[in-house]
């Protein structure tokens, strides 16, 4: 594996940070997952204004977008992969012990490990903490992710791949790496950004391609929806067969099933929608 680093190629025994970096010391960065397909990146403009939305949130300087596409590019001719997880992070960089930042600068960081395509179906649970909608991260793609690391291991822990949360009002908002969208009497809908959820990039083309309703929805929607699916980066759109106790046989149902055929045709006609 090579990994660009501040500005150049490494490989995996020299790629190293400063202990000291803020992004490992308090979690102070942001990150994009990227899809790459056929050693070339999916929807990276989408990704790289998200990546900038979420420095801004955190008080980080703009990340330089022509260097993060240089070192995107970089990393998958050094790592040709059909298929493959790019990751990009950006910290707070070198900085003291406390929570307050240096002045050496961000850390960036970008590498690709190879993946394989998701089942059509997966179990999910709901757990029992909550996202804060009106949080300072909320909406932001935070390297402090211990809270998703906690609820994904209960999701496993009970035979599912993803956790949902609701949000501190009791309404549906996410999960821990995807976004949810249900079917209502034959209506897609997906909870508004103001749930507090992330705003994933495959959600928005999901709603752009397809007509998809932002609608705030209660947690309880999961127990009589039609169908319910996910959608992110590596899952792109995926159904759910299983909520909770709650099982949803036939799953994909035909309108999740419409909607898959819609994204893999549509994102197979542009790389960067």
């Amino acid at each position: 594996m090579r990994i660009w680093l501040d500005g150049e190629l490494r490989d995996l025994r020299s790629a190293r940070v400063s202990a000291l970096d803020h992004g490992l010391t308090v979690g102070d960065g942001v990150f994009e997952t990227v899809k790459a397909v056929d050693g070339a990146p999916f929807a990276l403009t989408r990704h790289l204004d998200r990546l900038t939305r979420s420095a801004r949130g955190l008080g980080l300087p703009d990340p330089d977008h022509d260097e993060v596409r240089r070192a995107c590019t970089a990393v998958l001719a050094a790592d040709p992969v059909l298929l493959g997880r790019l990751r990009i992070t950006y910290t707070g960089g070198h900085g003291p012990l406390g929570t307050g930042r240096g002045e050496n600068g961000p850390t960036l960081m970008v590498a690709v490990g190879e993946t394989s395509r998701r089942p059509d179906s997966t179990a999910v649970i709901t757990v029992p903490w909550t996202r804060n909608e009106r949080g300072a991260l909320a909406g932001v793609k935070s390297t402090s992710y211990a809270e998703n690391i906690v609820a994904l291991a209960r999701a496993h822990q009970n035979g599912a791949s993803e956790a949902l949360f609701g949000n501190t009002v009791g309404r549906l908002c996410e999960g821990t790496g995807s976004n949810v969208f249900v079917v209502l009497d034959g209506e897609v809908h997906t909870p508004p950004v103001t749930s507090g959820c992330l705003p994933g990039v495959t959600r928005a083309l999901v709603i752009e391609w397809t007509g998809a309703k932002e609608t705030d929805l209660p947690l309880d929607v999961l127990r009589r929806a039609d169908e319910i699916f996910l959608t992110s980066t590596l899952r792109d759109v995926q159904a759910v067969h299983q909520a909770d106790d709650r099982e949803l046989p036939g799953a994909p149902g035909p309108v999740t099933a419409e909607t898959m055929r819609i994204f893999d045709e549509r994102s197979g006609q542009h790389l960067d929608p």
